[in-house]
């Protein structure tokens, strides 16, 4: 019989984000080893076949805290597996949120999503940390996009850590001839920004906003673009990024641990964090110098050989495999299996 696996997201479906992506991702990957159990982190962790669980995964330190917590009151000796986010790794745990810092110590195993995130964590918790580079279903590249403009898509809900307003910047210093659309996919979770890219929209038509999409619909519009804009100032290890290799979609992103880990240090489609000149500059490079666009899409292409479900599988179900061998990891087996075969006595 397949061990019973929590899986908690801080997300519902409804959120239609990274995170909740992710969530469900692996609760497929992990199904043929595991009976996963796929829920919200504001859900029991307990009662009917939750009791059965030998292990909880859990992505997100901070925001999964309270169902971390509940699972170690009443699973004490079962075995915890805690997924990192780009708010955990890089706002987080460095201002010392008690919440990120409980789960993070709580947990037998931790899980990071790129390479560079592990020199992120304290020398003590590197041990235990493993990468699992996310993947995508792969997507031929688009043969018919325009020889004529370059049309670049940034798909992130619209947030402060995004940092959309580098791109309205970017794109409001490009002269007037630079033949380049811009295209906003993600929901308003800051209304200030919402207003601004609004605003811009409204006076610039190479730039609109069309709010958050279906998760198919946007896959095959980041595949018919001619480049990926990544202007966050924190990632985790953006699935979006991954979404763009593996549909031969070059990447032009910001500077920064979570994208480095994923991109690779010697990646060439870098701009600073912030730096909207620096963004201009590569926009209108893409659209003058094709060949140094190809040289990107060669790059992400080498990088997407990494990037698959079966590397990614592998990766987690090591991980699991495990954190159920640590002494609470078996511990954690046996009394789920214990418990599964009680049978109730007749009345």
């Amino acid at each position: 019989m397949r061990p019973t696996l929590l899986l908690v997201t801080p997300y519902a479906a409804s959120a239609n984000n990274g995170n909740w992506r992710t969530a469900a991702r692996w609760a497929r990957l992990l199904a043929p080893r595991y009976r996963v159990i796929l829920q919200s982190a504001d859900a029991p962790v307990t009662g009917g076949a939750r009791d059965h669980a030998s292990v909880m995964v859990a992505l997100h330190a901070r925001r999964s805290r309270a169902a971390i917590a509940a699972w170690k009151r009443a699973h004490p000796d079962r075995a915890l597996v805690v997924a990192l986010t780009g708010t955990d790794l890089y706002r987080d745990l460095p201002t010392g949120d008690p919440d990120a810092l409980a789960s993070v110590a709580d947990a037998d195993r931790l899980v990071v999503l790129q390479d560079d995130a592990t020199h992120h964590l304290p020398a003590v918790r590197r041990a235990r940390a493993a990468v699992v580079l996310q993947s995508a279903r792969p997507l031929a590249p688009w043969p018919h996009k325009s020889a004529s403009r370059l049309n670049a898509i940034c798909v992130a809900h619209l947030r402060e850590e995004k940092d959309p307003r580098t791109a309205l910047a970017a794109w409001r210093s490009l002269p007037p001839g630079v033949p380049a659309t811009l295209t906003f996919v993600g929901g308003a979770l800051d209304p200030a920004i919402a207003d601004d890219v609004r605003a811009m929209a409204a006076v610039d038509a190479r730039v609109r906003w069309l709010g958050a999409r279906p998760h198919a619909w946007t896959r095959q519009a980041i595949r018919r673009a001619h480049v990926l804009v990544v202007t966050s100032r924190m990632e985790g290890g953006a699935n979006v990024v991954v979404e763009a290799l593996t549909s031969g979609t070059p990447v032009i992103a910001t500077r920064m641990s979570g994208n480095l880990g994923l991109l690779g240090a010697d990646y060439p489609g870098y701009f600073e964090v912030g730096d909207a000149a620096g963004l201009a500059a590569a926009i209108e490079r893409a659209v003058r110098d094709r060949a140094w666009l190809d040289s990107l899409e060669r790059a992400g292409r080498r990088r997407a050989r990494l990037m698959t479900p079966e590397a990614e599988s592998a990766s987690l179900e090591a991980v699991v495999a495990d954190a159920l061998s640590t002494p609470r990891g078996k511990i954690s087996v046996l009394r789920a299996n214990a418990c599964g075969s009680r049978r109730k006595v007749p009345r």
